[in-house]
């Protein structure tokens, strides 16, 4: 038999590694088509109204009040259920919505009181928070199917207090969770918007509540605007980034603003997290100033204590508004949620 020339050596090398390059090629389309990243289209275009038209679904709390949830996508594909922040609504996720909707079933809502939902009759608190996600999980996530969920700041607070109080429901409807820029507890006085020196080292809770209870309407303004900035995003934060979050929060209405300050103001949730028994991803930013590095760390602690902390991402430079500021990166940790969910499956 002939030994092959080097010449020969040299070209089915070459083909091997063209065919290498070709499938890794393959294989990495196949995975940027899941989601959209912002170098794919104009800049800020993901901040843009989705374009796909929503089913609404009809959900009613136990107290009647009517929630305003919004389904985008194949009701069939991987459901992702995404719950936003204070003062924010539904349109707080149109970066994921944009990203995500052409190849799963995205599911967002408006928490009580806020954007088109009805504030009901209940006091406002950890079990609204968690009833209210109950409600939107039965009747969006068929059964069988398990979500990935996805909470900002109160959102996330409303999965580890949905946690709590339906622990055996953690393992049947969820896959994978991510706790973005939130915290369990002592939020006030672990907040760095106003820095006090050594010898306060706490806001006092009754004076706290009053200031987050406050009602006074926000109006539309440059000091609005800047207020806005430092206190929910950060210096990095580019102009339509702000834009895009200063109306959503002037949206709130100074009631809702104001009942759900007041009852944040005094949450402690932590027994929830020994309940999320499926991988969780804590994110926060190191420039946020409402729920500062040093709440997703006692998180983390936490998860990582029971087993379940998937991992802690830092982001640098990023404010409270994380999934606003960081879109690609956030998206980077629902699909690592995504493919985990899929290798367990599998």
């Amino acid at each position: 038999m002939k030994k092959p020339s080097p010449r020969t050596w040299q070209i089915a090398v070459g083909v091997a590694l063209a065919l290498g390059a070709t499938a890794g090629l393959v294989v990495a389309r196949r995975r940027r088509g899941t989601v959209v990243r912002t170098e794919d289209v104009a800049p800020h275009a993901l901040l843009a109204a989705p374009a796909l038209e929503p089913r609404t679904v009809e959900v009613r709390t136990d107290d009647g009040a009517r929630l305003n949830v919004l389904s985008y996508g194949d009701s069939q594909a991987q459901p992702l259920v995404f719950c936003h922040g204070w003062t924010c609504n539904a349109a707080y996720w149109t970066p994921q919505i944009n990203a995500f909707a052409e190849n799963y079933h995205v599911v967002v809502y408006d928490q009580r009181g806020h954007g088109n939902s009805e504030s009901g009759s209940r006091p406002l608190g950890a079990d609204v928070l968690a009833d209210d996600l109950h409600a939107v999980l039965e009747a969006t996530v068929s059964p069988g199917r398990k979500a990935i969920l996805a909470g900002h700041s109160m959102g996330g607070m409303s999965i580890i207090a949905w946690a709590e109080k339906y622990p055996e429901q953690v393992t049947e409807r969820v896959a994978g969770v991510l706790l973005a820029s939130t915290g369990t507890d002592h939020l006030v006085a672990d907040s760095a918007i106003v820095p006090l020196p050594a010898r306060f080292p706490k806001v006092p809770v009754p004076v706290a509540r009053r200031v987050m209870g406050a009602t006074v309407p926000l109006v539309e303004s440059s000091v609005t605007t800047r207020a806005l900035r430092y206190i929910a995003l950060s210096p990095n934060a580019t102009g339509p980034e702000v834009a895009f979050c200063e109306k959503i929060v002037l949206g709130c209405p100074p009631r809702t603003r104001g009942g759900w300050g007041h009852a944040l103001s005094a949450l402690d949730i932590r027994e929830g997290l020994h309940n999320l028994t499926v991988p969780t991803t804590v994110l926060v930013g190191t420039a946020d100033r409402l729920t500062p590095p040093v709440h997703a760390r006692r998180l983390a602690g936490e998860l990582e204590e029971a087993g379940n902390l998937e991992r802690l991402v830092v982001l640098d430079g990023v404010g409270h508004m994380s999934s606003v500021e960081a879109i690609d990166r956030v998206n980077d940790e629902l699909l690592h949620l995504v493919e985990k969910a899929d290798a367990l499956v599998g």
